[in-house]
């Protein structure tokens, strides 16, 4: 027998692992873009533990664009940072929800702010506080990044914040698509402040701020939406299922707790 040693030893098990990578059954998880970067994580973790199955999770499409491709039998195994309408149940959709993500509001570093009140955010958001030094910042204009009005953010927001639910959000203000594109802007645009899910990612790019002293993983933050998996039982394959399976476990709950998710049976 001829035993393979060195460079030749290397090259065979990568010859192996890319032959074992291109047996693997795909699983693609559609949908919105908040917590995408935890449910990657979650995704190669599985796929570690289950080799023959490779978690796929694209770019963003968005909750509904996500409902809309598992209720039209084109995928599988949706994410959505919303709840099911009634209608959507009618349809056989069923939520599996994996985490709570709280809604940060994050700042470029410029801005040299780290907490401001629940009301001063009203005011900046509805254009009435215009400088960053009117809330002990840096002598620095505000640019307010915003997200559509259905978002799943903002949604929450509405629903949460004090002061948002009527709130008129400043015409001089940029519409962000994704949430990727909201960090984006603010990491590029000095005097910046967006909002979205909050990971523990933000935190090396951006100033997270703290609202009336609480930082978005505090018990008592008023604000978060929960990100769950959906599927249709009358499509679903023993693939998703066993995926769907996974993220209740203890295992995919550590994970989500060391990136900044709540996992959602806590």
């Amino acid at each position: 027998m001829h035993k393979v040693a060195g460079p030749a030893l290397a090259v065979v098990m990568a010859l192996v692992s890319l032959e074992a990578l291109a047996g693997a059954n795909e699983l693609s998880v559609v949908g919105t873009g908040d917590g995408i970067e935890l449910l990657r994580a979650l995704g190669a973790a599985y796929s570690a533990d289950n080799p023959d199955i490779k978690v796929q999770v694209p770019p963003s499409i968005g909750s509904g664009g996500g409902l809309a491709a598992v209720g039209g039998d084109k995928e599988v195994l949706a994410r959505v940072a919303r709840p099911l309408t009634d209608s959507e149940r009618a349809l056989g959709l069923i939520s599996t929800p994996m985490f709570r993500l709280p809604s940060a509001f994050f700042v470029h570093r410029g801005a040299d702010i780290a907490n401001v009140s629940a009301h001063q955010l009203v005011d900046i958001y509805a254009g009435k506080i215009v400088n960053w030094s009117e809330v002990g910042g840096a002598d620095m204009r505000i640019k307010v990044v915003r997200r559509e009005e259905a978002d799943s953010t903002l949604t929450v927001l509405r629903q949460s914040m004090p002061g948002w639910k009527d709130l008129a959000i400043t015409e001089k203000s940029k519409t962000a698509v994704t949430t990727q594109d909201c960090i984006n802007t603010v990491k590029d645009v000095e005097g910046a402040i967006g909002f979205g899910p909050f990971t523990k990612a933000l935190e090396m790019e951006l100033v997270v701020l703290r609202v009336d002293g609480k930082y978005p993983t505090d018990r008592d933050y008023p604000s978060a939406v929960t990100v769950a998996l959906v599927h249709k039982k009358a499509t679903v394959t023993p693939d998703a299922e066993k995926f769907i399976a996974y993220v209740t476990t203890a295992k995919a709950k550590t994970l989500l707790s060391s990136m900044g998710g709540v996992p959602a049976m806590e």
